[in-house]
C-alpha cells in the first residue's frame, strides 16, 4: 500500500562497513524499519576524579566515550504476500537480512582458514584478524564510525519450513574517536567531522544572558 503522496520522504538508518585503507564501501546494511528511539550515552574522560587535584578539574582527557543503543525491527510479512517477487525470502525467510547484520562481528572463513594454516605450521604469533569499519548512518549530521559491542536477536515468528519471518535486534554500539585509533586512521577523519558537525550545530543554538534574567556574568 503506498503512503500518503504529500508524505516527506524518510531517511533509512543503517550501517555501511567500508575498507579503512581505501574508504571502499564493502556493505551497505540499511534498517528495514527506523527504531523509534535511540539511547546515546556520553561517559566524561575527566583528568581527576572526585577528590584529585583541583587544579585539574576542568580538564578533559578527550573526548567522551558515547555508546548507542537501538532495537530494530525486520518483517517479511509484506514480501511474502507476493512471493513470485520476493524469491529468496519466500525460500529462506529474514535469514539474509540476519546474516548480514551477524557477519559484522565474525572474521570471515578465509581469515579462519589462513590462521589455522599458519598454526598448523607452527606460527608462534598469529595477529588478530581485523574486520572492516563500521559506520552507523543516522542522518546527513551523523554519520559516525563504530564499533559493535552488543548484539541480540529475538526471532519472533517462522513459515512452515522454521525460517524465521519476522525479529527484533538490540545492538549496543560504541562510538570510536580519536583516542581509540592509531593517527591518520579512516575513523579518526571521521569522527573529527562528526566532532566538527556538532559544534557548528552547538554554535547556532547559543542565547543571550537576558534569557536567563542575567545582563552579565556575577
Amino acid at each position: 500500500m503506498s503512503g500518503f503522496p504529500g508524505s516527506p520522504r524518510i531517511l533509512k538508518g543503517g550501517i555501511v562497513l567500508i575498507d579503512a585503507a581505501n574508504s571502499a564501501v564493502l556493505r551497505v546494511i540499511a534498517l528495514q524499519y527506523n527504531p523509534d528511539s535511540l539511547t546515546r550515552s556520553l561517559q566524561v574522560q575527566a583528568v581527576s576524579a572526585d577528590g584529585g587535584d583541583r587544579s585539574e578539574v576542568l580538564r578533559l582527557k578527550g573526548p567522551p566515550v558515547e555508546t548507542l543503543k537501538l532495537e530494530a525491527e525486520i518483517d517479511a510479512t509484506d514480501q511474502l504476500e507476493f512471493p513470485e517477487q520476493n524469491g529468496g525470502v519466500a525460500q529462506s525467510g529474514i535469514f539474509a537480512q540476519l546474516a548480514a547484520l551477524e557477519t559484522m562481528v565474525y572474521p570471515n572463513s578465509g581469515q579462519l582458514r589462513a590462521n589455522d594454516l599458519l598454526a598448523q605450521i607452527g606460527t608462534l604469533e598469529i595477529v588478530p584478524m581485523e574486520t572492516p569499519l563500521a559506520l552507523f548512518v543516522w542522518s546527513k549530521s551523523r554519520i559516525l564510525p563504530v564499533r559493535v559491542t552488543e548484539f541480540g536477536i529475538t526471532e519472533e515468528a517462522f513459515d512452515t519450513a522454521l525460517n524465521p519471518i519476522r525479529a527484533k535486534v538490540s545492538l549496543g554500539l560504541r562510538v570510536l574517536s580519536v583516542n581509540d585509533v592509531p593517527s591518520g586512521h579512516k575513523a579518526a577523519s571521521l569522527f573529527m567531522s562528526y566532532l566538527q558537525q556538532k559544534e557548528r550545530l552547538a554554535s547556532g543554538a547559543g542565547g543571550q544572558l537576558s534569557a536567563l534574567g542575567l545582563s552579565g556574568v556575577p
